[in-house]
């Protein structure tokens, strides 16, 4: 009977001693900022995304029907995320890309699923950015990269 009281105790207490308990730790950038830095330097709106990972309503960003020429850039540190040669109108009312500008998005594959994509970020500053899907354009990449208009700022081309 004690042999079983011990099993239980030991079970008990490594199962409440679990790796979802343990402080999740934060991946390093090269930019980094306290909270309270980001705060005052984005819009509410911007902080809501890029630094909660939040969402933007969808067809509220004036970039998803944004068809001029140039750079998308992070709207927290300026880093060249996308080419407006690479975006497309997926109907889905936020700014989609098949492709990335090489080295300067980081991807979160944990805790994602297939219905929300596998998570974007800026590999700078670590803003949230969206969600990369499979259901991009079959002639390109195939990858939809869904972005957060409100995580973006648009560097149009010099003419």
């Amino acid at each position: 009977m004690k042999k079983i009281f011990l099993i239980a105790i030991t079970t008990v207490f490594f199962s409440c001693n679990s790796s979802a308990q343990k402080k999740e730790a934060k991946e390093e950038f090269p930019i980094s900022k306290t909270e309270a830095e980001w705060r005052s330097e984005l819009t509410p709106e911007e902080y809501y995304v890029l630094r909660e990972s939040g969402t933007e309503r969808s067809f509220s960003s004036p970039l998803n029907k944004n068809y001029e020429k140039g750079t998308y850039v992070c709207a927290a540190c300026q880093t060249p995320l996308f080419k407006s040669e690479h975006k497309f109108d997926s109907g889905t009312g936020w700014p989609s890309f098949d492709r990335e500008i090489q080295g300067n998005v980081a991807y979160t594959k944990e805790g994602s699923s297939e219905f929300y994509g596998i998570e974007e970020h800026c590999a700078t500053c670590g803003g949230h950015l969206g969600h990369v899907f499979n259901d991009g354009p079959r002639d390109t990449t195939g990858k939809r990269h869904c972005i957060n208009g409100v995580a973006l700022d648009f560097v149009p081309s010099e003419k």
